[in-house]
């Protein structure tokens, strides 16, 4: 009996196969668990509208689908489609590092399950699960952050022991930043806004400001600018540390907020973030955590 292969292309070799060469197929299928647990490769998509085939190779490690962590890359001139074949089931860290105004689909190679696709301005990561959960229409599903049960309000998540990803917390006032390897509490910059007196009232925000707000006598609402232009900015800070005690809520004044239509509450301590506005259908986007 010959042998046969998962669908990320690991070789399963049957009773009596392989005489020989046993042990050199074993250590390429090492090299490939760990290609497909922690392997980084780049692909570029550079080009107008085109659809890029990521590919499985058995028994192999040159397919471009057998990586943990894949970057796209390149000047892109149109809207792209990247693929994966029908059957891999795995989990991708996906980075758009492309230059040009473009949207970049992830999809299985064929079928209607849902899919993920960077926005033509969103030139981030995506944390991804290919769930092959059909052999015709699989899906691919996008890991993000929870909303509360029952309910619409979009909170940011810390673990129990006032850290997130091994970031230790930092003082009063000091907003969570990142050089893009590292991240840490830092004493805010000006970045542009017209910081204002600590907040310990609702109030209404204005685009260009930026605010540090108290809640330690109680929760707090700051009121978007109902008609607000593309760049429009505006950056909240935890004054006190007490979000996660009363909890700070921004309110979308009509227009969405990540695409939600729904207010933004932040209940982490010694958060900081910027709100973008982008348009009418994104609304306002978060710039920095």
């Amino acid at each position: 009996m010959a042998s046969t292969y998962t669908p990320l292309g690991v070789e399963l070799m049957a009773t009596g196969e392989n005489a020989g060469t046993w042990g050199t197929k074993t250590n390429n299928n090492l090299s490939l668990f760990e290609q497909l647990t922690g392997g980084f490769s780049t692909v570029s998509i550079a080009g107008g509208a085109q659809t890029t085939a990521l590919t499985v190779i058995d028994g192999s490690t040159t397919g471009t689908a057998q990586y943990r962590m894949i970057e796209f890359t390149g000047t892109i001139t149109g809207n792209q489609i990247v693929t994966i074949p029908l059957d891999v089931e795995t989990f991708y860290f996906l980075r758009n590092s492309t230059s040009g105004a473009f949207t970049v689909q992830f999809k299985y190679v064929s079928g209607s399950g849902t899919t993920v696709t960077f926005t033509a301005t969103d030139k981030g990561d995506k944390l991804l699960f290919a769930a092959a959960n059909d052999a015709t229409n699989p899906d691919i599903k996008e890991i993000s952050l929870a909303s509360p049960p029952g309910g619409s309000d979009k909170q940011l998540q810390f673990n129990d022991n006032g850290s997130f990803g091994g970031i230790t917390m930092g003082t009063a006032g000091q907003v969570l930043s990142t050089d893009g390897t590292t991240a840490s509490f830092t004493d805010p910059t000006a970045g542009g806004a017209s910081w204002q007196a600590v907040k310990t009232g609702s109030f209404n925000a204005v685009a260009g400001e930026g605010y540090f707000v108290n809640t330690t006598s109680g929760v707090i609402t700051a009121t978007l600018p109902g008609s607000p232009s593309l760049g429009d900015f505006i950056a909240f800070v935890d004054y006190a540390r007490t979000f996660d005690t009363n909890a700070f809520t921004v309110g979308r004044n009509g227009n969405p907020i990540a695409g939600t239509a729904a207010d933004l509450t932040v209940s982490v301590e010694g958060a900081g973030f910027t709100l973008v506005y982008v348009d009418g259908t994104q609304g306002w986007l978060i710039k920095d955590l």
